[in-house]
């Protein structure tokens, strides 16, 4: 297998993650997360849709490989249930998209009692600003786990300038006042929205 191949060629100290895009059915879930289980997946994201919750009882019940999911949520009650019944080891809810920073630590607060971790959604689809919030919003929180990064292009990077950084692995949220993000309006207005 793909996981297989993976660990033989970088070891076990490669983090490997795999997002399934809401595809699966519970059982199916199950089974896959089953099978990966030889592999140390880091975690095995959004596995069943997140609406129908019910799914991860069975999903838990038949693997250790670690859940995550979240990255649409957009309330403490998105993942109630979830963390009380310690049915995921990874929230991935967004500053933007969960009620920012101060319900997003809301969030945080209550998945660390039950030994829940956060991952951050940091798709391309959130602005500079908000990856820059995501990183500061995970230095103020115990239950860190990780933070996702697919960075911006270099156009949107040059209309947001900021001082967050990425080197060998990790990020940093850097030393400007604020979020340390900031808008060349003039530059913006040469990509108009259509």
């Amino acid at each position: 297998t793909l996981f297989a191949r993976l660990r033989q060629e970088f070891g076990p100290q490669v983090h490997l993650l795999h997002d399934v895009h809401h595809r699966l059915t519970p059982i199916d879930a199950a089974r896959l997360g089953k099978e990966l289980e030889p592999y140390h997946l880091f975690w095995m994201e959004d596995p069943v849709p997140a609406e129908l919750q019910e799914g991860f009882r069975l999903i838990r019940r038949h693997t250790t490989t670690p859940l995550a999911v979240g990255e649409v949520f957009n309330s403490l009650y998105d993942c109630t249930t979830l963390f009380t019944e310690q049915l995921i080891d990874y929230i991935r809810a967004s500053v933007v998209h969960a009620g920012g920073l101060t319900h997003l630590r809301k969030i945080a607060h209550m998945a660390d009692v039950y030994h829940v971790r956060t991952g951050c959604h940091g798709a391309t689809d959130l602005s500079p600003v908000c990856m820059a919030a995501a990183l500061h919003f995970d230095v103020s929180i115990h239950n860190f786990g990780i933070q996702e990064l697919m960075p911006h292009a270099p156009e949107t990077d040059a209309v947001f300038p900021h001082a967050y950084s990425f080197e060998a692995g990790f990020m940093q949220p850097g030393e400007v006042p604020g979020l340390g993000v900031d808008i060349d309006e003039d530059l913006a207005a040469k990509h108009p929205y259509e």
